[in-house]
């Protein structure tokens, strides 16, 4: 079966999106409900730095359409840990502050990593122990955004797919471009925007991520984010690759 495709960009709020992407007089309190009807997914860049109350999420989630999808990154007190074993405590609170309140709008959870974090089979697997498999009586998703050149290591693609982990696909020249089918999802950040072009990407190159996006789909949903880069203009990359396909 062929999964779903999402396609977005990282958080809503940014100035210089405004006549670019929202319209001038759109005020800022609909830029979610705008976004979100232009776009099939957006990946929640602020709860890596703070928590929110269940009534956030819930709002998110009262602005967006049917059929879209938020993905998260997880806290920071998680992940920026010498040792992750030690995350019980964090993970439990990132969890339980009210992603189910997105209801059959959450998606994955990013589980991002310092570029100094390297690969320690024994504690990477203490971590992926600690991921709960599901928030209330809804299913998650995790994925792993490891940029340390030590994970491009069997045993890390191995690990995660021991745990049914999804091993995020980095597209930057500063990170481990890991392209490994280890969970029932994929998971991809594309960092690479061009201010210069109007779309981010060259046609043919969206052209290339829409085959590529095809071709994980053929193993289950994807998740393909616009980050970094050329910021302003994600929207618009993310907008032609959805046209694609």
């Amino acid at each position: 079966m062929t999964g779903k495709i999402y396609v977005g960009v990282g958080g809503w709020t940014f100035e210089p999106w405004r006549g670019t992407f929202y319209p001038k007089d759109l005020t800022h309190k609909r830029e979610l409900e705008y976004a979100s009807r232009k776009l099939t997914s957006i990946e929640i860049n602020g709860t890596y730095y703070s928590s929110f109350r269940p009534a956030s999420w819930a709002k998110w989630r009262a602005e967006t359409p049917d059929g879209f999808v938020f993905a998260m990154k997880a806290s920071r007190f998680c992940t920026n840990r010498r040792v992750l074993a030690e995350a019980t405590d964090s993970v439990k609170y990132f969890v339980n502050q009210g992603l189910v309140e997105l209801g059959d709008r959450l998606g994955p959870i990013n589980w991002q990593f310092m570029g100094t974090k390297k690969f320690d089979p024994e504690d990477m697997e203490a971590f992926l122990k600690l991921l709960p498999r599901q928030a209330g009586k809804f299913p998650l998703r995790h994925a792993l955004e490891v940029r340390h050149d030590s994970f491009k290591d069997p045993r890390f693609y191995d690990l995660a797919r021991k745990y049914g982990v999804a091993i995020i696909y980095s597209h930057d020249p500063d990170f481990p471009e890991i392209d490994e089918p280890t969970a029932d999802f994929t998971y991809a950040r594309l960092m690479g925007t061009n201010e210069k072009v109007k779309t981010g990407y060259k046609p043919a190159e969206l052209d290339a991520w829409a085959r590529k996006a095809k071709s994980w789909a053929k193993k289950g949903d994807v998740f393909v984010y616009f980050i970094s880069g050329a910021k302003v203009r994600n929207p618009a990359a993310a907008q032609a690759l959805i046209e694609r396909i």
